[in-house]
């Protein structure tokens, strides 16, 4: 594999894995050995599996993925529709964790 060929595949990582969900609930599933990620809704199991084993050096164990239908709202009487998203919770293996607060 060249050079080139890394650095595509490293910034593929970097798009698989839009942002950590840090939330009450994504805390809580922290205990369980378990981080919540938004990822593109284009974006698969293996391929999320595999960004987060090349961008933590962990052990992924699961991935489960769910869509979040966006949500009809209004902004000052104007109605307007959120986007789709879609998140992945991931569960490690035991003796692996994930500190999302740091950042890459």
């Amino acid at each position: 594999m060249s050079k080139k060929d890394a650095t595509t595949a490293h910034e593929a990582h970097y798009n698989t894995l839009i942002a950590p969900v840090i939330t009450e609930k994504s805390t809580i599933a922290s205990e369980n050995n378990q981080v919540v990620f938004q990822t593109p809704l284009d974006a698969t199991k293996p391929e999320i599996k595999e960004a987060v084993e090349a961008l933590f050096k962990v052990k992924v164990k699961a991935v489960n993925t769910l869509r979040v239908k966006g949500k009809n709202k209004q902004f000052r009487g104007r109605p307007y529709t959120r986007s789709t998203t879609k998140k992945a919770v991931v569960t490690l293996e035991e003796g692996h964790s994930i500190d999302v607060t740091t950042g890459l």
